[in-house]
């Protein structure tokens, strides 16, 4: 089965471009369960039947209830997929986010993903978010001693600046930058900072939460990612089967090329 969008590698796997992201498998406010739990572990099935092969989600969906699905859904999971997941985010409750990296809390967040997961190493395993409350190089120290425990295979980087990835890169090999970038918000320097540094970009929110998802929008704006680059591989997200469809259908007709 083909990859959608074709293939990309992460964190030494090679992965389709077009991964799925799980953030809206949640309640109202990415709160607590889906309203359908069955249906949710449905679609995750569906999407691996159909060639998805990076899977993203965090231990704040929910929270933790993503970590939860995925695991009742895939697990054990086939040798060609990849799930990443984040830690260093906190849910005071619905809609509510706070960022939290304290070097204590990433390593427990850690721990407790290997077991929602039912894995022995996390693949791939971003900082959510930069807390400007703990030095990144704390943050980012935690999450490379956790990689040399052979705890976390891969370490990412989630909304930040070229200069929080430079920083980053000082102390361990950054596998991925997952930042928001879409046809409405489409300027973010990091972009040709991962293509200068072979680094795949993995832009989230690429629907524009939803604005983009009607009429040829999905179509138009998934290969409008595809084609900033071979290393740009989008995680637009979904809820229901006829959706998904349409977003890997819509993968079809890049003229992506490496630069």
């Amino acid at each position: 089965m083909s990859a959608p969008g074709g293939s990309i590698t992460i964190a030494g796997k090679a992965v389709s471009r077009i991964g799925l992201g799980t953030m809206g498998l949640t309640g109202p406010g990415h709160w607590g369960p889906p309203p359908d739990r069955v249906g949710a572990v449905r679609l995750l099935r569906l999407a691996v039947d159909a060639g998805v092969t990076h899977l993203d989600t965090a231990d704040a969906y929910g929270p933790h209830t993503v970590e939860e699905l995925i695991c009742e859904a895939l697990h054990p999971y086939p040798p060609e997929l990849l799930v990443a997941t984040k830690v260093g985010m906190i849910r005071p409750g619905p809609n509510r986010w706070r960022p939290l990296g304290r070097p204590d809390y990433l390593r427990h967040a850690v721990e407790a993903s290997l077991r929602r997961l039912g894995v022995e190493r996390l693949a791939l395993c971003y900082l959510h978010r930069v807390d400007p409350e703990t030095p990144l190089t704390d943050q980012v120290a935690e999450l490379a001693a956790l990689r040399q425990e052979g705890k976390i295979a891969a370490v990412g980087l989630s909304k930040v600046t070229v200069a929080q990835a430079e920083e980053a890169m000082t102390i361990v090999p950054v596998a991925a930058v997952q930042n928001v970038l879409n046809r409405s918000e489409p300027d973010d320097p990091t972009v040709d900072w991962c293509r200068t540094h072979r680094i795949p970009f993995v832009p989230y929110r690429p629907l524009a939460a939803g604005r983009l998802a009607t009429g040829t929008g999905p179509g138009d704006a998934l290969r409008w990612l595809l084609d900033r680059g071979s290393h740009v591989a989008p995680i637009p997200g979904t809820r229901t089967a006829t959706h998904l469809a349409e977003l890997l259908a819509s993968a079809a007709g890049s003229t992506a090329v490496h630069r």
